[in-house]
């Protein structure tokens, strides 16, 4: 059958499969690509291992609730994305001029999502099936859980939850929450139960439904009306987003409460591993040939993910504030094989683009204590000097460049996504 190597992106094509029912609908603002630098198919791929069966509606047409009715209503929950990038973002230039081109859009054409995509998405499919669970994630979503000043309308704005009016809301890397609100689902556990949950967030009129110890923020009216009460909430953001050491956090809007629980733990490499080798078609949907194909993919097509997270602390990156500070990488094994079946792809000319991440030559904590006590609240491990504990190593990453030069129809091995040179800097080991 054709596209089986694809999750269904239409009733046709889950009745091909034989699926008269299915359990989540995965909406996202970007075109369909399967590969593990997108997120919603990496978030679809999971839940798939799982036993469950996901459908993708990708840039459904938002001016109606038709696109998403025309699936049937799921039967556990709608999950929604704005895409590998805000879709702000993705419209506007910094000088807030409409961009011409969207790389994440078939044939580059620009607006196939809405402004504000995942409000949108979020409204429309409560119209389409209003009894259903939304769950919102990704960047998107992630980066505006709190009050936020927001850009382009020069204004701070509430959290996203509330402009959305989803259940509950994923921040960061969601597998360790999107497996066990599934798990709860199928068991018929109701989203307004689900306060315990790691990487969440939630709306609520009592601040006793918190199930950890949590921290109070400045009020979203306190925040709209103080720039120094804005600034106090944003540092104790940052500060207590920490897997280990974190509290719940929590901020009053307008008589609500909004309460986001602690980060999850990020993965382990054997978890990292298992999920960069799931069975990713790697490439676009063939329903986008004839527009052009999706040009987003061309980047990261012959590319490596081998990390995750970034302690580097750059004020003008909120990485930190999605991914974490927390270092974790992928075993050398599963590198080589993923980097192994790159080179029979028939388009395959021998290089590797990229093996890297968030900062490419950081592999592990960035000190001993970590994986215990968590990451330093009071202290960045790299400015405004290097911490006298940070543990600087490139043998490991090194070895794995090295290793990866040797596979069979590899002729070069790259790193484009970034190298910390304040981190390499500090190696007393000159090799790298």
């Amino acid at each position: 059958m054709e596209n089986m190597d694809f999750l269904p992106v239409s009733r046709d094509e889950m009745i091909e499969r034989g699926w008269w029912w299915y359990d989540f609908l995965l909406v996202t603002g970007d075109a369909y690509v399967d590969h593990p630098s997108f997120g919603p198919s990496v978030i679809g791929r999971v839940l798939e291992a799982e036993g469950y069966r996901v459908a993708v509606l990708a840039q459904p047409d938002w001016h109606s609730a038709a696109d998403f009715a025309a699936f049937g209503r799921p039967k556990l929950a709608v999950l929604i994305g704005a895409g590998n990038l805000d879709s702000m973002v993705a419209h506007y230039t910094a000088a807030k001029k409409r961009r011409s081109e969207d790389f994440y859009s078939p044939g580059k054409k620009a607006g196939l999502r809405p402004d504000r995509a995942t409000i949108v998405y979020s409204n429309r499919a409560r119209e389409a099936f209003p009894d259903v669970p939304i769950i919102i994630g990704g960047l998107e979503a992630s980066l505006r859980r709190f009050a936020h000043y927001d850009y382009w309308e020069d204004k701070v704005r509430r959290s996203i939850l509330f402009d959305s009016g989803a259940d509950m809301l994923v921040y960061g890397m969601g597998e360790h929450a999107e497996r066990e609100i599934a798990k709860r689902l199928k068991k018929k556990i109701p989203v307004s139960k689900m306060t315990d949950i790691k990487g969440t967030a939630y709306l609520t009129h009592d601040k006793a439904d918190c199930a950890f110890d949590y921290v109070e923020l400045p009020s979203f009216k306190d925040v709209c009306e103080s720039k120094r009460l804005y600034a106090d909430a944003t540092r104790i953001e940052y500060e207590e987003h920490d897997p280990v050491r974190g509290r719940a956090m929590i901020q009053e809007h307008d008589g609500r409460y909004l309460v986001v629980n602690p980060p999850a733990m990020p993965l382990t490499s054997k978890e990292l591993d298992f999920v960069a080798e799931l069975p990713y078609a790697r490439t676009y949907h063939p329903m986008y040939e004839p527009l052009g194909g999706v040009p987003a993919i061309d980047e990261v097509r012959f590319s490596v993910i081998h990390n995750r997270g970034c302690f580097g602390g750059c004020s003008f990156c909120a990485l930190a504030f999605h991914q974490g500070r927390m270092v974790t990488s992928r075993s050398h094994e599963s590198i080589i094989r993923e980097v192994t079946a790159l080179t029979k792809f028939p388009d395959f000319k021998g290089y590797i683009n990229d093996v890297g991440g968030p900062s490419a030559n950081f592999r592990h904590h960035s000190c001993k204590k970590q994986a215990k006590c968590g990451m330093c609240a009071d202290r960045r491990c790299l400015a405004p000097t290097p911490c006298p504990n940070l543990d600087a190593d490139h043998s490991d990453y090194l070895a794995l460049l090295r290793k990866l030069r040797q596979i069979p129809g590899v002729k070069k091995v790259f790193v484009r996504s970034g190298i910390r040179y304040d981190y390499m800097l500090e190696d007393k080991n000159d090799d790298f």
